[in-house]
This record gives structure tokens, sequence and C-alpha cells, in this order.
């Protein structure tokens, strides 16, 4: 059988690591510098945490966990009538009682939930870590994927939103992508949802609207009058998204100030969406935003890039009931998330990686036999103090084949250490790249190999 991987997942080579790690890096270090600090999760939850938290589109996206034991006899039975209930989209502890972790949002409500006596608020955590979902792989999106978020949990303050929008302004500067940062309300869509007399049907409505880059207008709006809204209603929507095609994010807010300005919600949310706008002005006001999951309460936001056909970068806001579901009142927080995966497509794509980035190693040692292995050995520890990645040929084989094995690895230097060297107390040293090649001290080939690194 050939083998294969899972569908939506990816190997990752030495260079694809690397530049990961860069942007790891990157993220972490504006983390970092914002006062936030780490926290690590487990790989998969218990199914009462994560089920109902993302709406019943997300519930049907989690990576379930089948339980042990299911071929004992005396279960077969209950098996098959616990499966049945799974295939109609249902949950059951017969079958599964864990299920791997969708986002890392839930899973922070979850600890903030278990710790909060011991925790210091505000409680400022960044997290990067996996998460899983069970959705139809397409290009820029993945089964397994990592996310990187930060979160302030403990304040309701608008400072917190403005602080983590400039993280996001840092980090996609220092990574050179053109981004657009969207905004909006959700506490606007329930205005909405008031104005059209329909407030049970926000979820549904901010799940349709979600849609919109993907399906277009006419079909959103086919999706909402599914839900049940009447053709008035509808039109009521239709007058809604035509508002976002105003340019400037101040006639947007008025023109939402005339559709349902006398909404007290919509009122708390056009204040909020002004307050953040006037201290963030790179961002752009996005009524289509919806961010169809059902956690979030005030400031949404997303991040796409441009000049690329992808999907959105980095997303998040805020979630002011989230720890209520664990039974912790008045725990407020927002937070934002980078999609790490689709970050790197995008580098990628638009070659914004660093020349620098590389997996080279250092220095070959040629393997000239047993007899010079050891000083080879002890020459290569006195190198790897002064941080110079090298490695000896595993085998004495013929020079030729350790030189082409040297170039396919894309060392930079050579070195030999033969009988006249020992003797000598010096070492031949060839620089891949030029060609150029000496016979010098140790002290003088770390210096040009670390030269050469500058």
């Amino acid at each position: 059988m050939k083998p294969s991987i899972p569908q939506g997942t990816r190997d990752f080579d030495a260079l694809q690591v690397a530049k990961r790690q860069y942007i790891f890096s990157t993220i972490q270090k504006q983390f970092a510098l914002f006062g936030f600090q780490a926290l690590e999760t487990p790989a998969f939850e218990n199914m009462e945490t994560l089920m109902g938290k993302y709406g019943d589109e997300g519930d049907k996206l989690l990576f379930k966990i089948l339980n042990n034991g299911l071929d004992r006899e005396e279960k077969k039975e209950n098996a098959r009538q616990d499966f049945e209930k799974i295939l109609a989209g249902k949950n059951t502890k017969g079958i599964t009682e864990r299920a791997l972790k969708y986002d890392l949002t839930i899973p922070l409500a979850r600890y903030v939930a278990m710790h909060y006596g011991q925790l210091t608020y505000p409680f400022k955590r960044y997290q990067i870590q996996p998460v899983w979902r069970a959705d139809r792989p397409q290009r820029g999106r993945y089964r397994e994927f990592y996310q990187c978020d930060a979160d302030v949990v403990g304040s309701t303050s608008l400072i917190n939103e403005i602080e983590l929008l400039q993280v996001y302004t840092n980090v996609f500067e220092a990574l050179g992508i053109s981004v657009k940062i969207c905004i909006n309300n959700r506490k606007i869509l329930q205005a909405l949802a008031q104005f059209c007399q329909n407030d049970l049907a926000l979820t549904a409505m901010t799940v349709a609207i979600d849609k919109l880059d993907k399906i277009g207008e006419e079909k959103v709006l086919d999706e909402i009058r599914k839900i049940g809204f009447s053709e008035e209603q509808v039109k009521n929507v239709e007058d809604y998204l035509k508002a976002n095609l105003l340019e400037d994010n101040n006639d947007k807010i008025q023109q939402l100030k005339k559709l349902f300005g006398d909404i007290d919600i919509a009122k708390e949310g056009i204040e909020e969406l002004q307050y953040v706008l006037n201290n963030q002005p790179k961002a752009s006001l996005d009524l289509t935003l919806a961010r169809g999951l059902n956690y979030y309460t005030g400031t949404i936001v997303e991040v796409k890039p441009q000049g690329i056909q992808m999907g959105s970068i980095g997303g998040g806001g805020r979630y002011d009931n989230l720890t209520e579901l664990f039974g912790v009142s008045n725990m407020p927080g927002v937070g934002i998330s980078f999609g790490v995966d689709r970050i790197y497509d995008v580098m990628e794509e638009l070659n914004l990686f660093p020349e620098q980035i590389n997996t080279q190693t250092d220095v070959l040692f040629i393997n000239f036999g047993l007899e010079y292995q050891t000083h080879c050995l002890q020459t290569m520890n006195h190198l790897r103090q002064h941080q110079i990645s090298c490695e000896l040929y595993a085998d004495p084989v013929k020079m030729d084949k350790q030189m082409k094995y040297a170039n396919k690895k894309g060392f930079r230097f050579v070195i030999m250490l033969g009988e006249n060297e020992i003797k000598n107390q010096t070492i031949t040293i060839k620089n891949f790249k030029s060609g150029e090649q000496k016979s010098i001290s140790m002290a003088e080939a770390i210096t040009w190999i670390t030269n050469s690194n500058v």
C-alpha cells in the first residue's frame, strides 16, 4: 500500500519548519511586548466543554474521539444505537466523550473557569497550538492547523480592543504582508435583528451574512428567507448590506444611525465602533463582517491579505459572556487569533520570507578514516561552542561522494583534517559558495565562518 497522510494535513520539511518558526517568533515577540504570557491546554477536551459553543455548523466540524472498549460484546447493541445518533448529528457518551479542540478560545474560557480564583485580572494570555476541524479541505483551509491567540480576560475596557488591533498591525508590518483590518460590532447585528423584529434568528442571520464573500448577496438573502424572514425584513437586511458599499467609515456610521440609531443596543455598538476607529484609523468598518460564532458580544475583527486570493488570516472579538457557559459570571473577555497556516501560504506565494531563512548546516567535516575521527569530533565540539553548526560525514567513503553530499545539503564550508593538518595544527577549509580554499588555524577558521554569517 502506498503511504499517505489524511486529507487536510501536511508534512513540513526543514525549510518549511524554519519559515513557520519565523512566523511564530514574530507573533510571539509582539505578544510579549504587549504584556501577554504563555498558556497551553490539552489537544482534546471533554465533549461538553466544546459542544454548543460554536453554533450548529461549528458543532458538525468537531473531530470526535471514540471511547475505548466499544468492541466489548455487552456494548455492541448500545454502540449500534449510539452510532445512529452520531450519524444524525447528535452526540452520545456511549460513543464519544471527548473531541479535539476546535479553537483556543473555548479552552481558555474553561481554563479561566477552573482557575478563576487563582488568576490575576486582567488575565492576559497568549497561546500557540494546533487545532482541528472536520472541514472540507481546500486552498487555505486545513483540518489540522495552528492558531496563535492573544486574549484579555476580566476587563470591559475598549483599550484592549485598540491594543489587540495594534498587535495585528505590528505583526503584519513585521512580516511584510499588506492587510485590511476589518471590524464590526455584534451589537449592530443584534440591532439589525431587532429592527427586523426577529431577535430569535440572530445566530442564523449572522451565519448567513458571514457567507457573503463566498456565496454573494442574493444567496445570502435567500438563506435569510429560509430562516423565516418576511420580504420586508429581507429588504431591511438588504438596506443594511448596501450601507457597506460606502467607502468612508464615518459615512457608514451615519448610515447606521439613520437605519436603526434609535435602538439602544445599536447606540451602544455605534459608540464602541466610533471609539475604536478613532484610536485605530487604519481599521476599516465592514458591516458585512458577522463572525457566525455564538459567543461574540461586541467588537469583532477579521484580517484579510491584500493582493492575493485568500480567506482571512486573522480574526477575533469580544465575548463578555463566555465563561458563564462554565458557571463563572461577570468575566468579560476579548481576543484575536492568527491563522499561521494561511499566513505561511500568503508569504510563500508573495515571496515575502527573508532570504536569510535557511536550514543549512555551516560545516561538513570530510571523513578520512577511523584514525582521524576523534580529532574531528574534538574540533567540531570546539566549533559548536562558538555557535557554528557542523557535521562529520558518517563513513570514510570517496572524497567525491562526500563533496556531492555537501553540495546537495547546502553546506557553506567543508573542512579537511588529515595527517598534514593534524601535524601542522591547521585545518584546510573550503568556502563552497566561492570555491576559495586555504589552510589556516582554528581561530582564523572560526573568524572566517562567523564573519560569513554577518
